[in-house]
């Protein structure tokens, strides 16, 4: 994948609980890092997310990327996470609303959209979700904040040129890159650089 032109990795760390599959710990992640000079966002689909973030901070996450429907102190793990000195994510599923994460917009440096139900990779694109993704860009562009916006599910080489339209920086991509024969032909088509 760096070789392939990635820019970062995304990690998804999933518990059986806060969605319905389970994926990988720390000492995958911690393997990954040690093959990799790509930065690597944590995403976090867990219950009580603020368990394991230090754990995962050692285990080489540059971004630790939680779910606001996970965290009901959500300033608590964002001050937890900056106490870490790793970048703060937080990740919102489809049906939450854009309003519930504004107070935290100025205090985080990544907003995961998520275009799909988290759990399982291969779904369908949420459409709605580009609205969402309007809405976040037009609100931290209005206001100069600088915030990676990151959409992740269902990215693919037909939406992909709509999702960054709409003012996605970032796309977490799974099976339009890993399911194609050449994977930096993938990375560049999502990009735009066929």
């Amino acid at each position: 994948m760096e070789r392939a032109g990635a820019d970062l990795f995304h990690l998804d760390i999933m518990d059986g609980r806060f969605v319905p599959n389970i994926s990988f710990g720390p000492l995958i992640a911690k393997t990954i890092d040690q093959l990799t000079h790509l930065p690597l966002d944590i995403h976090l689909m867990i219950e009580r997310p603020e368990r394991y973030l230090a754990t995962f901070r050692k285990s080489g996450a540059d971004y630790l990327t939680v779910h606001l429907e996970a965290c009901p102190n959500p300033t608590k793990v964002i001050k937890q996470i900056r106490d870490l000195k790793a970048k703060v994510g937080i990740a919102l599923n489809p049906q939450t609303p854009f309003d519930s994460i504004i107070p935290f917009l100025p205090k985080i440096d990544l907003l995961l959209l998520m275009s799909v139900n988290p759990g399982f990779g291969g779904q369908k694109f949420i459409p709605p979700v580009l609205e969402k993704i309007k809405e976040a860009a037009q609100w931290t562009n209005q206001r100069s904040i600088p915030l990676e916006i990151a959409v992740d599910g269902g990215v693919n080489l037909q939406n992909a040129p709509k999702i960054i339209e709409a003012g996605a920086t970032i796309l977490a991509a799974g099976t339009a890159i890993f399911r194609s024969v050449n994977y930096g032909k993938a990375i560049d088509s999502l990009r735009g650089q066929r």
